[in-house]
């Protein structure tokens, strides 16, 4: 493990300061959590794949000149990132129904919905990140207009992107969370966090096999399994 300064500790990951003015380091841990950290278990080698499938999906999304944090990876646990402020959103896009829409609006799991649809979340553990629209978004100066306008272009894209990777090894992209912060460098909006089985909902086309953190969320099964065949099917791994 790094030997720099711990900025921040969250459920899954640890910031530390990085080498570099600008720079932090992201580390990936073991800890699995659901409700909201209510249900939490160590799992081991859990943070070692989703370091790889977060490294792989972000270099894709670089590749598609989608602006991101990630820089390089630096060991099996470890990520050189943009030092970000991050906008305190969570924006979770949808193609599927699953979780908690189903229960909010009544609608049957498992509808494909005709567009994707955008969600933001306030991102605070103490109020359950309860779901807001634009409105409260300007108005508590969290973001912007014109920067809400790129938040929502730059996601459908993402998904755009992410969809057609998964369809390509016979994965569904059911649904996603995407976190925003703006580089301390120069200010301007990257996707940030990670993307990985852990911020997804993915299934298997045919089989309808899970492949993401509700495996840990329900008790449905070997969630780093399910993560390390999710490492095999994206090429990753062998």
């Amino acid at each position: 493990m790094t030997l720099q300064k711990k900025i921040y500790e969250g459920k899954a990951k640890t910031i530390f300061s990085g080498p570099k003015e600008n720079t932090l380091i992201q580390y990936f841990k073991d800890d699995a959590t659901a409700f909201n950290a209510k249900k939490f278990k160590v799992l081991e080698g859990k943070g070692k794949i989703n370091n790889l499938i977060s490294e792989h999906l972000m270099k894709i999304l670089s590749n598609n000149q989608i602006p991101n944090h990630f820089i390089k990876k630096i060991s099996n646990r470890e990520q050189l990132i943009h030092q970000c402020k991050i906008i305190p959103l969570e924006v979770v896009v949808r193609n599927i129904a699953a979780g908690s829409i189903c229960k909010r609006l009544g609608i049957k799991e498992g509808k494909t919905f005709k567009d994707p649809i955008i969600e933001f979340y306030y991102k605070n553990d103490e109020l359950n990140d309860p779901i807001v629209n634009n409105s409260h978004i300007i108005s508590f100066g969290w973001s912007n207009k014109e920067e809400l306008l790129k938040i929502n272009k730059i996601s459908l894209k993402v998904n755009e992107i992410l969809k057609r990777k998964f369809e390509e090894i016979s994965i569904l992209l059911i649904d996603f969370k995407l976190e925003f912060g703006r580089k301390t460098s120069n200010n301007s909006l990257v996707v940030a966090d990670e993307i990985s089985p852990d911020s997804c909902r993915l299934c298997d086309m045919n089989s309808n096999e899970k492949f993401d953190k509700d495996i840990f969320r329900y008790d449905k099964g070997n969630l780093v399994e399910a993560y390390e065949k999710l490492l095999i099917r994206l090429g990753i791994i062998k």
